[in-house]
């Protein structure tokens, strides 16, 4: 016999508890070609809308040094200042590329995955430093999977970007005869468009590959029937501990109804499916319940109580009322005094009719 599924197919969805602990390990669903992707074409969209302001701030500091070159000196002092304008300047430039980058990325993966960290990842694992095993992991089916899917990627963002070349052909050629100004802004519109083009080719293919990523991740989650088991008898407990939990409360529950029955006063039954016994003494401020069950229990009570002469009366609400809201040993509450008091009230005249 297989020892917890070694050996079964894998045929069960994996529980909540196997994602979760998958989840604090690191291993989730992600694609990180997704967020490559994305970041791809939002920055080729924000380069493209901030084009002008580019080429305006690089003219705007050109000119600046341009204007003061002859009279530049150079010296330490002057020289560490044309450094530091020069950081700050490329500083400008880049610094919306990179928040918008970094937003982008986050944005995505947390869109993919949620907020997670697992520190496991960092965890040194002596088993990664075998050559068997990471010739197994070179050569494995998801190493060649990505290999594959890095080529299909190259093939088709490269053929895509020959075939536009190759349809705009004649008017790139065209330019060397152009002023330098048309010339630039031609190359340079056509060169977005062959980003772009790349970027959404990129991100269709980004797309197909975080479906395949997720089918793959529920796919490695599943679990054997033994496993599911396995996992609930560790969750809820042993199903034979519960089942003898069960059978020794019951045997507690009916020891007490046959002590209690033949003592109460009263058992008010829904007719057949609840069934509560009340007890009722001169001296005690309210009826109390000494005993009550349902199903296989209400039918002992009504049999105990028939062997040993216990009134049985039927009220359904009343019965209901008390099974679901009074606890063993405790005290009616006075929302059902008068309709108990009336059922108490007509069994003493059965009594006192049956001794007359």
């Amino acid at each position: 016999m297989p020892l917890f599924g070694q050996g079964q197919e894998k045929t069960e969805p994996a529980t909540p508890r196997r994602l979760q602990e998958a989840r604090r390990r690191g291993n989730v669903a992600r694609s990180p070609e997704l967020a490559g992707a994305s970041v791809m074409l939002c920055l080729i969209v924000l380069c493209y809308l901030l084009k002008d302001w580019f080429f305006f701030s690089m003219a705007r500091f050109s000119a600046g040094y341009l204007a003061n070159f002859t009279a530049w000196e150079v010296t330490p002092a002057n020289v560490t200042a044309l450094l530091m304008s020069a950081d700050v300047f490329c500083l400008q430039l880049v610094a919306p590329v990179f928040c918008v980058a970094l937003l982008v990325t986050l944005t995505v993966n947390f869109l993919q995955v949620g907020f997670i960290f697992s520190p496991y990842p960092l965890i040194p694992r002596f088993d990664r430093l075998s050559i068997t095993a990471g010739l197994a992991r070179m050569f494995s089916t998801r190493a060649l999977f990505e290999f594959f899917k890095s080529f299909v990627k190259v093939c088709i963002i490269g053929g895509l970007l020959i075939l536009l070349v190759w349809k705009n052909l004649d008017a790139l050629l065209i330019l060397q005869n152009a002023a330098p100004a048309t010339g630039l802004r031609v190359v340079g519109d056509f060169v977005f468009r062959l980003a772009g083009a790349a970027a959404l080719a990129y991100l269709g293919l980004a797309v197909i590959d975080y479906i395949f990523q997720r089918r793959t991740y529920q796919k490695e989650m599943m679990m054997t029937k033994t496993e599911v088991k396995e996992e609930l008898r560790q969750t809820e407990g042993d199903p034979f501990v519960k089942g003898w939990l069960r059978r020794k409360m019951r045997q507690v529950m009916l020891n007490r109804i046959r002590q209690e029955v033949p003592k109460a006063t009263v058992v008010v039954t829904n007719p057949t499916s609840l069934a509560v016994a009340l007890k009722y003494e001169t001296g005690m401020d309210a009826p109390k319940v000494v005993a009550k069950g349902a199903g296989y229990l209400a039918v002992r009570i009504r049999e105990i109580a028939a062997e040993h002469g216990v009134a049985v009366v039927e009220n359904p609400g009343v019965a209901r009322f008390l099974y679901y809201k009074v606890d063993v040993g405790e005290a009616i509450p006075p929302v059902v005094y008068q309709a108990v008091a009336e059922i108490i009230a007509l069994v003493y005249r059965l009594k006192k009719r049956q001794t007359g």
